[in-house]
């Protein structure tokens, strides 16, 4: 049975937040908000919590999973940017994109692309999660909460523990923050490669 917390949008209690980051420490697999959608997440290297997010989410080996990062030193550590990139990643974060790039050796090889070596990466502009990555102190493996067979991902927490309280271990709710997921650009060419349209404005990688 997953562990509930309700959590306020726009001052997250310390508590519940150290209680949340404590238990993905401790390996569980987390529902929680994002500025796209609700997302899954479990520590970088926990294999365990791959596992489950390919099964619940039907995923196979060539699915870009995400590094959802605090800021942009911790994402430095994990993906590999050019001056470009760099200038333009700058630009639209935080923000609802997902950009997939070359990983650094920080990257744990069974979330790479199998044949790329690429990862996706992204700062999210949420409160929640922003708080929930500074008390973790290291990135979030995320993936968008959209089940099999569905078009669009939850966008309540309640409705989250309901259908999934038996493969999850915690929900954080802090209330509906919408249904598109991330704009998707592949950087890991040098050029942008619009790979899904979003959330995130598309104008400036055109």
């Amino acid at each position: 049975m997953a562990k509930y917390f309700d959590v306020h949008p726009d001052n997250p209690q310390p508590r519940s937040i150290a209680q949340v980051a404590e238990s993905v420490r401790s390996g569980a697999l987390i529902a929680y908000p994002t500025d796209s959608c609700y997302a899954l997440g479990c520590r970088l290297g926990s294999r365990d919590g791959v596992d489950r997010i390919r099964s619940i989410r039907h995923l196979d080996d060539r699915h870009h999973f995400t590094l959802v990062c605090q800021d942009f030193s911790q994402l430095g550590q994990f993906v590999r940017i050019d001056n470009d990139v760099f200038r333009a990643l700058k630009a639209s974060t935080p923000g609802s994109y997902t950009f997939i790039l070359p990983a650094t050796r920080e990257v744990p090889r069974m979330l790479q692309h199998p044949k790329k070596k690429t990862v996706g990466v992204r700062i999210p502009d949420h409160v929640v999660a922003q708080a929930l990555l500074a008390e973790l102190g290291e990135p979030l493996l995320s993936s968008t909460l959209l089940l099999p067979g569905e078009d669009e991902p939850m966008t309540q927490g309640w409705e989250i523990k309901d259908r999934l309280d038996h493969v999850l271990d915690a929900v954080v709710d802090s209330g509906d923050c919408g249904t598109e997921p991330t704009t998707v650009v592949d950087f890991s060419s040098g050029e942008a490669e619009i790979v899904r349209r979003g959330a995130g404005d598309t104008t400036r990688f055109e």
